[in-house]
């Protein structure tokens, strides 16, 4: 199984970032997918969740009405379109499918 992130970097406080996650060697089709994040000093915590037909979504009340989590089962990639970034969206951006991780794409908004 392999979870690769991109799309992460460096943007001004009110910008935006598309992350992307390419999934390989599981039925993407059948898996729930998330989006988590990480800042220093701080626990992961749950960003985004896309269920595996894409007709559900649930988004923490942090990024509620900014975040949007979508899907292409036909490319197996999560996306996360990032707008209205805060330098509080500062963190290591995982994807998630069960019980398997990415590695992790830093995102930085600078104030």
């Amino acid at each position: 199984v392999q979870l690769v992130e991109s799309g992460g970097g460096l943007v001004q406080s009110g910008g935006s970032l598309r992350l992307s996650c390419a999934a390989s060697g599981f039925t993407f089709s059948s898996a729930a997918m998330s989006w988590y994040r990480q800042a220093p000093g701080k626990e992961r915590e749950l960003v985004a969740h896309i269920s595996s037909a894409g007709g559900s979504t649930n988004y923490a009340d942090s990024v509620k009405g900014r975040f949007i989590i979508s899907r292409d089962n036909a490319k197996n990639t999560v996306y996360l379109q990032m707008n209205s970034l805060k330098p509080e969206d500062t963190a290591v951006y995982y994807c998630r499918a069960l019980a398997w991780w990415g590695q992790g794409t830093q995102v930085t908004v600078s104030s």
